[in-house]
């Protein structure tokens, strides 16, 4: 029996019985006296179950007049060991996915969290210690427009946002219906219909730098709709109109991405010499000409034919800057 097991079982017994002698615990958990005493001090120090002795039953009991009756429960006992371990490593996760951006909200939150899963074998602490997350290219959000763009975007509400548009240096303001927060490839994408170009966008979140909620309705969009237009096609700047790019991967490289999903529609299938042929859907090619470009000379785009020129001239221009 482990630990998480034995903390579930004392339970059970202190809420079946109105007292519980100590050979009754040690018998019913099949562990010596010091363990017994290690996990009644965790229960009582750590997870705050009032847990006293009655001299007069000769017992333990737990206090029902305590301050801190009503926080006994413990609902990650309910975990496996496996489970535990999981959901601590998934806690290690959030905290990795955007540092300090809502911290002071999920803190009490993720404290509570850590002292239910605690009570397995491996602590928070060591689960930082033997698990990385690296992430690349992360670009930091602010937490005050992240917050506004939340509050919008559950409460249904229109957004007023200020945006600054990379590939043109300019800044640009936006009335928008937000349906939806992306996190794509470390970074956080917003999907909205805007009420100027009269249509659905993508906002790079990271450049939104203010945004306010309106006391006005956001404009619904269904989930098919939203698929349909934004994922039809290959990364996160996708649209409804797309093309098929075929793309051949030397045999070497074929390894790797044989096994990668690119998008959900994709098809693909070994050639007699062991290159690997890849069909994906695409809308806006932007994003699928860098992710072709950096296996260089392992793939080879085969249709359709503006794809082909586009990936071609690339290359061309980034030859010429080492002669």
């Amino acid at each position: 029996m482990d630990r998480t097991e034995r903390f579930y079982k004392i339970q059970r017994l202190l809420t079946q019985r109105r007292s519980v002698p100590r050979d009754a615990f040690i018998e019913a958990l099949e562990v010596s006296r010091a363990t017994f005493k290690r996990d009644l001090e965790y229960l009582r120090d750590r997870m705050q179950m009032p847990i006293v002795w009655n001299r007069d039953l000769g017992g333990y009991q737990l206090d029902s007049n305590a301050a801190t009756a009503h926080l006994f429960q413990l609902p990650g006992l309910w975990f496996s060991s496996e489970e535990i371990h999981a959901l601590l490593t998934m806690e290690h996760l959030l905290e990795k996915l955007q540092p300090g951006l809502l911290g002071p909200q999920l803190r009490p939150l993720r404290q509570l969290i850590r002292k239910t899963l605690e009570s397995g074998d491996f602590s928070a602490d060591e689960v930082n210690r033997r698990i990385r997350i690296l992430q690349i290219g992360v670009r930091p959000v602010e937490g005050a427009t992240f917050q506004a763009i939340s509050s919008a975007l559950l409460s249904r509400s229109r957004l007023a946002i200020r945006h600054y548009r990379r590939s043109r240096d300019e800044d640009l303001e936006r009335q928008i219906s937000p349906q939806r927060l992306v996190y794509y490839r470390d970074n956080w994408y917003l999907d909205a219909w805007c009420h100027v170009r009269k249509g659905l966008r993508t906002f790079s979140v990271d450049v939104i730098n203010d945004a306010t909620v309106l006391p006005r309705r956001a404009r619904e969009i269904s989930d098919k709709t939203l698929d349909e237009t934004l994922g039809a096609g290959f990364g996160i700047f996708s649209g409804k109109k797309t093309q098929s790019a075929v793309l051949r991967f030397s045999p070497l490289r074929a390894r790797w991405v044989s096994r990668e999903t690119w998008h959900s529609a994709q098809e693909g299938h070994f050639e007699l010499d062991g290159a690997y042929l890849l069909t994906v859907p695409y809308s806006d090619p932007r994003e699928l000409v860098m992710d072709i470009l950096k296996y260089g000379a392992d793939v080879e785009v085969l249709a359709p034919a503006s794809l082909r020129k586009m990936v071609g001239e690339q290359l061309v221009d980034a030859a010429a800057l080492y002669g």
